[in-house]
């Protein structure tokens, strides 16, 4: 204002949110995507089903897969779709969790908001909290080895639980612990698991128990001649980055053709070739081809004839696999290859999986190089089984490189929160409000366990602060029996680093969106005719 009259210094039609307009905004919208996952939480969480502009469909409860489908607008709301994509790639489970206590945090914060407590204030409380509320889980925490694979089982279990895998939970937790304990890695002692080495391959057809663990390396094709042998044993694989083929020419060239027999000639001349490109792959000892590029219907007979096994436009992400489990080099000129580039296995066989043929390679050099076949009987279930069992590795991973692992079913949760309020009160001033308000945000994970199991929240919270003030630290919700149980006894336990990285990253994104106090929206190009859409309405979207 100069004179009392308004500057205006932003574009036309910008629009503008400041103070605590535009703070509520933001916490509407990020509440909005907390609730939109928190009736998936937990074994009696129900799935949603995800229909884009497209049409394909996308039925889970998996609060990740959620979150990235939904077709957010609101920038508040797309931070706390960023906490569920930071918790799946540090830990691979916990998404969910991560995003309801991020919901909780701002829901709380909006109460002291409006008692007048400055969002710094909260901000620092809940940075007090969140140091406090690790260290509590470490305290808590009990330490797990390779060898215990009793409590590594239960771990994959826990995290099975709440996923429609569930029918077949003890299959896919053993398969789960046997993949990761194959390819874990001992380094200056301490273990390192590399996803790498772990190929899950999903094939439709066949019931959810079909579902397998191949010691080796599955490609997702079939031999390329009827005349090649269906199994090749004690295989020498040579991996290939060219074609079998004859390669055509970069720019148009004529050929004149003066004498019928010159036709002949240029045809006998390309099966030359494609028989010398055979013969120095034989020369060389290989008994298997494996390219990402084509294979010649001339070369295929070549290569039948020769008794060698090929396999044609293989994805590069196989090959690599390929190349680190077998020790072969892919190579890129076949005028180059020699003995030194072939890799080894000791079974390269085809196998019929459903409709389809598939090449298994097993025996190979590298014994840590597993792969997990996950079969299903429609396309919907195969997926929900793929994101299910790639949740169970991350968590016997996490906790074998962590070496160790707490209780589930809300106990760790409903510890922290009995802890923190008695910090609280040793650190006093309006901080205290702020860590006493982080207590109550961390218990909406018992809370949401209780609700969706068709109990009374307030019940289970009574009991469960009831029960961690006698020092039952590991007591949580039964969502089965609807008691307060010890969750280590039933083996409800989850990883130490789910745990973390959900307070972590749930309460850097509430502090984020509590510290702004201006949001300012530049309308869009093109849409002058229409209304920019307020924060409010673009939440109810995302929330959709």
């Amino acid at each position: 204002m100069i004179a009392g009259q308004p500057i205006f210094i932003l574009k036309e039609g910008t629009k503008r949110e400041s103070g605590k307009d535009a703070m509520k905004e933001n916490i509407e919208a990020a509440i909005a995507i907390s609730n939109s996952v928190r009736s998936s939480l937990g074994p009696r969480g129900m799935d949603k089903m995800l229909v884009d502009s497209l049409g394909d469909i996308v039925i889970t409860n998996d609060g990740v897969t959620i979150l990235k489908e939904m077709d957010v607008e609101h920038p508040a709301a797309k931070m706390m779709v960023e906490v569920s994509k930071t918790q799946d790639s540090f830990v691979g489970d916990g998404t969910t969790t991560a995003v309801i206590i991020a919901g909780g945090l701002l829901q709380q914060a909006e109460a002291l908001i409006n008692q007048n407590v400055h969002p710094t204030v909260i901000s620092e409380g809940y940075r007090m909290a969140s140091e406090e509320a690790k260290r509590i889980i470490d305290e808590i925490s009990t330490k797990i080895g390779k060898d215990e694979k009793e409590l590594l089982i239960k771990l994959a279990q826990t995290s099975l639980n709440s996923k429609s895998a569930s029918v077949a939970k003890d299959k896919l937790a053993e398969i789960s612990y046997e993949a990761v304990k194959s390819v874990a890695e001992l380094r200056d002692g301490k273990y390192y698991v590399d996803f790498d080495n772990i190929q899950v391959v999903k094939k439709q057809g066949g019931a959810i128990d079909d579902t397998a663990l191949i010691n080796g390396i599955i490609v997702d094709k079939e031999k390329v001649h009827p005349g090649m042998p269906d199994v090749v044993k004690n295989a020498k694989i040579a991996l290939l980055d060219a074609p079998l083929e004859i390669k055509k020419p970069e720019f148009d060239t004529n050929l004149r053709i003066e004498d019928p027999s010159m036709i002949q000639k240029f045809l006998a001349q390309e099966e030359n070739m494609l028989r010398e490109m055979v013969e120095k792959i034989k020369s060389v000892g290989a008994n298997v081809v494996i390219t990402q590029k084509g294979i010649d219907d001339m070369a295929q007979h070549y290569l039948s004839k020769e008794g060698i096994y090929a396999v044609r436009r293989v994805k590069k992400s196989d090959m690599d696999k390929l190349a680190k489990a077998t020790g072969a080099t892919v190579v890129s000129t076949i005028d180059e290859i020699s003995a030194s580039d072939l890799g080894s296995a000791d079974r390269v066989e085809q196998v019929k999986v459903g409709d389809d043929y598939m090449t298994f390679v097993t025996g190979c050099k590298n014994p840590k190089a597993v792969s997990v076949l996950v079969r299903g009987e429609t396309e919907h279930v195969v997926d929900e089984m793929e994101r299910s069992i790639t949740d169970s590795l991350h968590v016997v991973a996490s906790a074998l490189e962590d070496g160790a692992y707490t209780a589930g079913g809300g106990a760790t949760a409903a510890e922290i929160a009995v802890r923190l309020r008695s910090y609280a009160q040793k650190i006093g001033g309006r901080q205290q409000l702020a860590i006493e308000k982080f207590a109550d945000a961390i218990e909406e994970v018992p809370r949401a366990l209780a609700e969706n199991a068709g109990l009374d929240p307030i019940d289970i919270i009574l009991k469960l602060r009831a029960e961690h003030a006698k020092g039952n630290k590991y007591a949580g919700v039964n969502v089965f029996s609807g008691e307060i149980e010890d969750m280590v006894n039933n083996g409800v336990i989850e990883p130490i680093r789910v745990g973390k990285q959900a307070i972590e990253s749930a309460t850097e994104a509430a502090i984020m969106i509590l510290r702004i106090d201006d949001v300012i929206a530049t309308k869009s190009s093109g849409s002058s005719s229409n209304p920019p859409k307020s924060p409010s309405s673009e939440s109810s979207s995302g929330e959709d």
